[in-house]
């Protein structure tokens, strides 16, 4: 969260790439799920006073999260309702994209089977400090459910080095362009 992955992948897109972002494929995948995450989560989210879906019915996705990111075991029965479909939406954009080299922007790919097919995995990383300073300024988020979601996603890299992917770690330290100069050799 908040260590550069959309930075990057627009570099890759400026130079050929097309690019799905599975934060955005999440969205939607959540409201595919709508119902099924309601029937699954409205009791718990009740009883911790969270509201999940607004006064037109919409489902609150940033209340959702708050609930989701609490625990782990949470967190996995969300996943196992809403992966299935992200894993889905890939693999669609994928096959529509076939003649062209393929960007999958996303925090945890290792748990959809999509990774099977991932020739490297290119982890952008940044210092704990930069990207809670990063993901408050731009998600609006409190410091608490910046954490909780940290915590979620810890030791990504090793999960993604057990992968079959060639993977390699890219520091995000400094400007957009050192950045850049960093990922150029994996044009």
């Amino acid at each position: 969260m908040a260590a550069g992955k959309n930075l990057a992948s627009s570099f890759f897109e400026k130079h050929g790439f097309v690019s799905v972002d599975a934060d955005l494929l999440g969205h939607r995948a959540v409201e595919i799920q709508k119902e099924k995450i309601l029937a699954e989560f409205s009791d718990e989210a009740h009883k911790r006073g969270i509201f999940l879906t607004d006064e037109n019915g919409n489902l609150n996705r940033r209340a959702l999260g708050s609930l989701v990111f609490s625990s782990s075991e949470l967190l996995k029965r969300h996943e196992a309702i809403v992966f299935p479909v992200i894993d889905s939406l890939i693999e669609q954009f994928i096959e529509s994209h076939r003649d062209s080299p393929v960007i999958i922007n996303a925090t945890v790919l290792y748990k959809v089977n999509t990774i099977k097919k991932v020739n490297r995995v290119i982890f952008i990383d940044a210092p704990w400090i930069s990207r809670l300073l990063r993901a408050r300024k731009r998600d609006k988020l409190k410091i608490f459910h910046i954490i909780q979601r940290f915590k979620a996603q810890k030791h990504l890299f090793a999960k993604y080095k057990i992968s079959n992917a060639d993977t390699v770690r890219v520091w995000n330290t400094g400007s957009k362009k050192s950045l850049e100069k960093r990922l150029e050799k994996y044009l």
